[in-house]
């Protein structure tokens, strides 16, 4: 038997089955009183295998005969005519279009009624109308059940083309975001419905199907829900750090002081960043803003400043470009080290001398440059090396820190103006010559001019056959820094006596090292000195020099000197 031949089970066919037999077509014409369905008009027929059991009778119990071979001269008419085309008949029907079999040997012709669902079909054939095509697409096999066993059926959508194989219960395609098994069934026929039964897998299969799906979807809907929400936080946060406005107090503080130093050389990013550490301002782009918003923003320099916490980064760039928060060691040209330790141990708040111990302790490893290590009979090795300028030294720092940082802004501005190309053309013996002259400048000159002429008197002083001192500098402040003073009435008898490397009126030449530490115009002034033949020099009022070719034009200053003084 076919697949839709029969029920499942063995049962043979009944004997009273309308299509046992020879009850074919011809037999069903002799029930009395029954009439063919829909007034008797001629209806298109599908062939088709025996029904069932569960088919039963229609109606009376009478089947509703219907000429088959009306019904395939009009289908094969209104279908096929003019196509060119070969209907297509399943190979388990063929034998049902040739004749059904009747038990004894011989075909019998196997009738069906029409479609019940399309009661008006006929009569619309009746009168020439074009007639729905119930029986030419796959859609329509198996035939329809009788009335009494037909379930209602939603309202049937748009046919869709079905593919002319049977992929089988379990290989139908689902949409995606499809409710489940049950749909599937629903779009079925019901013979394929009743197949998928018979195999004990339809409702398991579109059951599990159905929970797969719900899975499916809830676990995307996660994963996209949770890609979009990704996607918005990280936009936002693109959107505020391109365009939004920085986080940024309101004020000029809460009262809070703090210290924050500032490192040479850093732009507006690195100072916002110690500004945000210290708690001073919000946010590091509120900071910059403002500074470029000010026209003076970019001359904030390095150094210790006292802010205050939670201040507008407007606040505070005002504050740190006016001297009121600047609290930084300043170092002044000519100071020697003996109060430079001084004033760090102050800053540093710690015991006087704690950083002169380390001074002479730890110098060889504070950045000294090789041509000023190993030089006899230095006070202090580190002499002419703490380069005067402004550091940030506040509280919490150690000596040995602050003294490499002003060794290495010494090493810095020694190189920058070229000390050790410049000695050799001097005729001095290298660099730290040259250092010890711009300190002896610096300790007698007050002036740019002074500088220069003051840096001849010393050249021309150090050649050896000189008519006027034989080689001798003869500088007070030489004396008076090894004596570690600052006297102007000293006696020649005084100055000639005292035997010490320092004191040029008892050696000749230059001390054994710098007597300060000098600034940049002394500085360039020993680099450039003048050449008009200057050996002698006095000052008359203490702020201003008078220089002197001879000894006897400089004895001559000396009494004006001397007299101005008798009168005060």
């Amino acid at each position: 038997m076919t697949e839709y031949g029969r029920g499942p089970g063995s049962e043979p066919w009944h004997p009273e089955d309308p299509l046992y037999g020879d009850g074919g077509w011809e037999g069903q014409q002799g029930h009395a009183g029954h009439q063919p369905a829909y007034g008797g008009q001629p209806q298109h027929q599908y062939p088709q295998e025996p029904q069932q059991e569960q088919y039963g009778d229609w109606n009376d119990g009478r089947p509703q005969p219907y000429d088959q071979q009306q019904y395939q001269q009009s289908y094969d008419q209104e279908q096929y005519a003019g196509q060119g085309q070969q209907q297509y008949v399943p190979p388990n029907q063929q034998a049902y279009h040739e004749g059904a079999w009747d038990g004894t040997g011989t075909h019998a012709h196997v009738p069906y009624a029409a479609d019940p669902g399309d009661p008006y079909g006929q009569q619309a054939a009746a009168y020439g109308a074009e007639q729905p095509d119930f029986y030419g697409t796959p859609d329509a096999y198996p035939p329809p059940e009788p009335p009494a066993r037909r379930r209602a059926e939603p309202e049937p959508e748009a046919e869709q083309p079905r593919p002319d194989w049977d992929p089988g219960p379990d290989q139908g395609e689902h949409a995606f975001f499809a409710g489940g098994g049950t749909d599937d069934e629903d779009d079925e026929p019901e013979g394929r419905g009743d197949r998928r039964g018979r195999g004990g897998k339809g409702a398991k299969g579109s059951k599990g199907k159905k929970g797969r799906n719900g899975c499916a979807c809830l676990v995307v809907l996660l994963v996209f829900g949770g890609g979009l929400g990704g996607v918005a936080y990280f936009g936002y946060q693109f959107y505020q750090d391109r365009f939004g406005t920085a986080p940024d107090y309101a004020g000029d503080g809460n009262g809070d002081e703090v210290t924050v130093v500032i490192p040479k050389g850093a732009g507006g990013y690195v100072i916002g960043q110690k500004l945000k550490e210290a708690g001073v301002v919000q946010s590091v782009d509120a900071f910059v803003s403002a500074q470029q918003s000010n026209p003076e923003g970019k001359t904030i320099q390095d150094g210790v400043y006292t802010l205050q916490k939670q201040m507008s980064a407007a606040s505070a760039v005002e504050l740190m470009l006016s001297d009121k928060s600047r609290s930084n060691l300043i170092i002044a040209e000519g100071t020697r080290n003996t109060a430079v330790y001084t004033l760090i141990d102050k800053r540093l708040g710690v015991s006087a001398g704690t950083t002169a111990a380390v001074a002479k302790k730890d110098y060889k490893s504070l950045g000294l440059p090789a041509w000023a290590l190993g030089r006899p009979n230095l006070k202090d090795p580190l002499e002419g090396f703490l380069y005067p300028s402004s550091y940030p030294v506040a509280k919490g720092q150690k000596p040995e820190a602050v003294l490499r940082g002003m060794v290495s802004r010494a090493n810095d501005k020694y190189e920058e103006l070229g000390l050790r190309k410049t000695a050799e053309s001097l005729g001095l013996d290298g660099p730290w010559e040259l250092l010890t002259v711009a300190s002896l400048v610096q300790a007698e000159g007050t002036s740019h001019d002074d500088f220069r002429k003051m840096a001849e008197v010393v050249y021309n002083r150090l050649k050896p056959g000189n008519p006027q001192t034989n080689g001798m500098i003869e500088f007070d402040s030489t004396y008076n820094y090894v004596k570690n003073q600052s006297k102007i009435d000293l006696t020649l008898s005084e100055l000639r006596k005292y035997d010490n490397p320092y004191n040029t009126y008892y050696y000749k030449g230059l001390p054994p090292g710098p007597i300060d530490n000098p600034g940049e115009e002394a500085l360039k002034g020993a680099l450039d000195p003048t050449s008009d033949g200057w050996y002698y020099f006095i000052s008359l009022d203490g702020k201003t020099s008078k220089f002197t070719k001879t000894l006897a034009q400089h004895e001559e200053l000396v009494k004006e000197f001397n007299a101005s003084r008798n009168k005060d």
